[in-house]
């Protein structure tokens, strides 16, 4: 594997791990994780690799090896999704498969469902419809974590996804701006995404909604269940081999 850099539509450094050789798959973390974290860590990339793949596994601005810019303006409305797009560019993919879990899948929707990219196949992971229209409530969840950092107590339910923050070494002024640049998906735009579709989910997990329904809203859509909680099921190597099947069954 190796890592590289590559300057995002603003000069943004980020950050590309790349494992594997053949058709491209764009990979895309969770929110305040990595492509450590989710991906390489558990042995995901090397499942799909080796069923044909390039697994290209980007790092957010504001997350693992990426930049975290302090400046208001570095923060534009789906700023992530200009970032992957400008990802897609620069490797100059045109045939390519995308997939992400939790806000990579969320990223990854809004940019199918509003044409920005157009992969062949496309995974969703993590993700309910609850994660794609109530995304207010769940923002604020995470500020309430940055804003209380230090003054949160054991036991409360946000003390996890402060130490989370904390052991990733999230930059938390940066973290605060990404918040406010991610907009809900209206439901109603699901249609648009009409390549073949994964949805995968733990069977515990319940932080984004109902991913059954999503894939019911999705034209051409599999859902694949997995053991684990949201925060759990990445850490299992079903998910990978759930992903690297389903790759393989729809080649």
């Amino acid at each position: 594997m190796k890592t590289e850099r590559f300057a995002s539509f603003d000069g943004t450094q980020l950050a590309l791990h790349r494992h594997g050789s053949g058709r491209p798959l764009v990979l895309l973390h969770g929110l305040f994780s990595s492509a450590q974290m989710n991906w390489i860590k558990w042995g995901h990339h090397e499942v799909i690799a080796d069923k044909g793949y390039e697994v290209l596994m980007l790092d957010f601005r504001v997350h693992g090896e990426s930049e975290a810019p302090r400046e208001p303006e570095k923060y534009p409305i789906n700023v992530l999704v200009r970032d992957v797009a400008a990802l897609v560019d620069h490797l100059g993919l045109e045939d390519y498969d995308l997939g992400g879990f939790s806000l990579g899948a969320r990223t990854s929707l809004h940019a199918v469902a509003h044409g920005v990219l157009h992969p062949a196949r496309l995974i969703v992971g993590g993700m309910g419809t609850a994660g794609l229209g109530e995304w207010a409530k769940r923002s604020a969840y995470f500020k309430r974590v940055i804003d209380e950092f230090e003054n949160i107590p054991r036991g409360d339910p946000a003390y996890f996804s402060m130490q989370f923050l904390k052991s990733q070494g999230v930059d938390r002024v940066a973290a605060r701006l990404l918040l406010d640049t991610m907009p809900d998906l209206d439901l109603g735009l699901l249609p648009n995404v009409t390549m073949p579709t994964l949805v995968v989910c733990g069977d515990e997990d319940r932080d984004n909604g109902s991913a059954p329904a999503l894939a019911d809203l999705l034209p051409n859509a599999d859902y694949v269940e997995v053991p684990g909680t949201h925060m759990g099921s990445v850490t299992k190597s079903d998910l990978g081999l759930a992903m690297a099947d389903w790759l393989e069954r729809t080649a």
